[in-house]
């Protein structure tokens, strides 16, 4: 009975966004005119970065009328509702745009105007079971059109043959109330969007861009907090620092990552023997571990494996809990091509670079570059503190800018991947490069899922 009432209760909370069937994306905000924050941090991030301009995505919040969430007079002027509800439904088929009408004349009226301005043949109204419907084809293929239900209305874009159908979505969304979505009461913000397995909530202020979210298909191993970690009185620094505590469960899955890039770059190293390596060390692993990115230096093409595991310098750290069981793990390093044995581990030289593996008192230090490696056993400090969540990072934001624009144009040919990273250089990097910050911290969620968040900070001045 309890458990029933914690679940009425959680789920009445829950936003309940009129959600299109089979949506591939809904962005849904429950009262626009709580956006004020969220956009002020959108306006002047968009400085830089000019696909986060309110006027860059504000025409996709409805398929014929011209609206702006953050000029709540552009909603007005058209017979909506500025602190009403607003959700958008991304289909293959079209979009449907759903949200509250404060004058329903006036917004009929403008809703004809526009049609006609689009390119669509007017229609006269029609009303059945309470519901006034109107749709019309475009000209120029596809359609348009509303369902308005007392001062509900959903309206539809229709590519090529998909009006039918989106009218019916829309006839069927004003019809009854909406449900609330559990997904959505997880996490918190002002505006929601939810894509497959990942939900995000969203809200800001002026300089903060808070994200908070859960997804249930990040390459990730489960975490499991833990009372301290070894690494949690160390200071952040680099690229990328994140401090993790992996669940027993998941240290096969972060040791077998690390392991298939080692067996990439080192193609005389016999896979059974690396695999034989691996599964013995992680046998010893407490769970802890630590990754320290310090910069990015790219020499050369990227088209190869070796040279995108060389241009991040890094080093992972990991508590073991038997320093001389892990020692002998790693013994058989000593026979593979390329060692070279130091007094507290051993240098692997392969295609494009060196590996470093060492040891030092219950920590196993792992990195691709000396500076990083040195630099990480170097601050091991000698007892833990506790972390707050089970994973946490923090990303330099300029360095990550530096890091993307040395993708190169004839890489970016070449390589879907690299073709991505060249497009965050070009939208992202004036935003990155000034940016102070950014900060998150991440857990496991039930079935698999991973809950996280992260703040976006800008400077207090431009």
């Amino acid at each position: 009975m309890l458990s029933s009432l914690v679940l009425a209760a959680a789920l009445t909370a829950a936003p309940a966004p009129r959600s299109a069937a089979s949506a591939q994306t809904v962005v849904h905000v429950p009262k626009l005119d709580a956006l004020t924050g969220l956009s002020a941090f959108l306006e002047r991030a968009g400085t830089y970065a000019a696909l986060l301009r309110p006027s860059a995505w504000s025409a996709e919040l409805h398929p014929f009328l011209t609206i702006d969430p953050t000029r709540p007079q552009t909603l007005s002027a058209v017979g909506l509702d500025p602190t009403g509800p607003a959700t958008v439904s991304l289909r293959e088929d079209g979009r449907v745009s759903c949200m509250r009408v404060a004058d329903v004349a006036l917004f009929q009226q403008k809703a004809a105007e526009a049609i006609t301005a689009a390119g669509g043949e007017p229609t006269k109204p029609t009303t059945s079971k309470g519901i006034t419907t109107v749709t019309t084809k475009r000209t120029d293929g596809g359609g348009m059109g509303y369902a308005l239900k007392g001062k509900d209305v959903c309206a539809f874009g229709a590519a090529d043959e998909g009006s039918a159908a989106l009218l019916k979505e829309s006839v069927k969304l004003v019809g009854k109330a909406p449900a609330p979505d559990a997904r959505l009461g997880k996490v918190a913000g002002v505006a929601f969007l939810t894509n497959g397995g990942t939900v995000l909530g969203l809200d800001g202020t002026g300089t903060v861009l808070k994200v908070d979210g859960t997804a249930t298909k990040l390459p990730l191993p489960p975490f499991q907090a833990r009372a301290a970690s070894p690494y949690g009185g160390m200071k952040p620094e680099g690229l990328l620092f994140s401090r993790v505590a992996v669940a027993p469960t998941g240290v096969s899955q972060a040791v077998g990552s690390l392991r298939a890039n080692l067996q990439a770059v080192c193609a005389a190293c016999q896979k059974e023997q690396v695999q034989a390596v691996a599964d013995l060390v992680a046998k010893q692993l407490t769970g802890n571990m630590l990754v320290s990115m310090r910069n990015v230096q790219v020499r050369g093409s990227l088209r190869s494996q070796e040279a995108r595991f060389f241009a991040v310098k890094q080093a992972v750290a990991a508590e073991v809990t038997d320093a001389a069981a892990v020692k002998k793990a790693l013994a058989p390093l000593s026979d593979f091509p390329g060692v070279k044995v130091l007094e507290d581990g051993w240098t692997l030289g392969v295609k494009g670079g060196t590996v470093f593996v060492r040891l030092k008192g219950k920590q196993l230090v792992v990195g691709n570059d000396e500076t990083a490696t040195q630099a990480v056993l170097a601050a091991l400090p000698e007892t833990g503190a506790k972390l707050e969540r089970a994973a946490d990072f923090s990303l330099d934001p300029k360095l990550l800018a530096q890091g993307l624009s040395q993708v190169s144009l004839t890489d970016v040919m070449s390589n879907e991947q690299l073709a991505a990273m060249f497009a965050a250089s070009s939208e992202l990097g004036p935003l990155l490069s000034r940016s102070e910050r950014i900060t998150g911290w991440m857990d496991s969620a039930p079935g698999g899922a991973h809950r996280f968040a992260f703040d976006w900070t800008l400077p207090e001045s431009r």
